[in-house]
């Protein structure tokens, strides 16, 4: 037996490996995917975000950075993605604190508002699903959606706009007396 004869019956075997391997690959590409859909219709019943109104775009933010918009969670579950209206979806982007609320700009995903009525708090931390970083190297945004507590985690690309955007984020969801007061 001569070494040709012995390489051209190993073809067939590897051949089938390689079939085989595609297999299980599509195979699981498809239970991601059923994964994915499934996620979505029980999410169904969340209400979407408030679109940024045209004004907004064009006003002068209090505090901006640029930087990536990590993704939203059900509050206090990090691990719980929310998959609807693209909230669940990691992109660059822009997050601009405005007195009306927090303008959230991505890139190749939906564009919404956090009104400043929805704000519940501000925070810190590791990150969300998807992405972590160095303790407190993300912004969380905790706001509701509906009925639904969410997160919504935002890292900035510097230092200085991560911690001037914390500020001034801190400001919008509790002012300060004397501008609370104001009508």
């Amino acid at each position: 037996m001569t070494l040709a004869t012995t390489a051209g019956d190993m073809t067939g075997t590897y051949l089938n490996y390689l079939w085989i391997s595609l297999g299980i690959i599509a195979v699981l590409i498809l239970l991601l995917w059923l994964g994915w859909r499934g996620r979505k219709r029980r999410q169904s019943g969340l209400q979407a975000p408030q679109d940024i109104p045209p004004a907004l775009v064009d006003a002068e933010p209090s505090a901006a950075a640029e930087g990536m918009v990590i993704g939203t969670v059900k509050a206090g579950d990090y691990l719980d993605r929310v998959a609807v209206h693209g909230l669940g979806v990691r992109t660059n982007g822009r997050i601009e604190v405005h007195p009306e609320g927090v303008a959230v700009f991505r890139a190749g995903a939906p564009n919404y508002l956090i009104s400043a009525e929805v704000l519940d708090h501000v925070r810190t931390g590791r990150g969300v699903v998807g992405k972590f970083v160095e303790r407190d190297g993300a912004i969380i945004i905790g706001w509701r959606l509906g009925d639904q507590q969410v997160e919504t985690a935002f890292r900035a690309r510097h230092a200085e706009a991560h911690q001037e955007l914390l500020a001034e984020l801190t400001k919008v969801i509790r002012p300060s007396d004397e501008e609370s007061a104001r009508p």
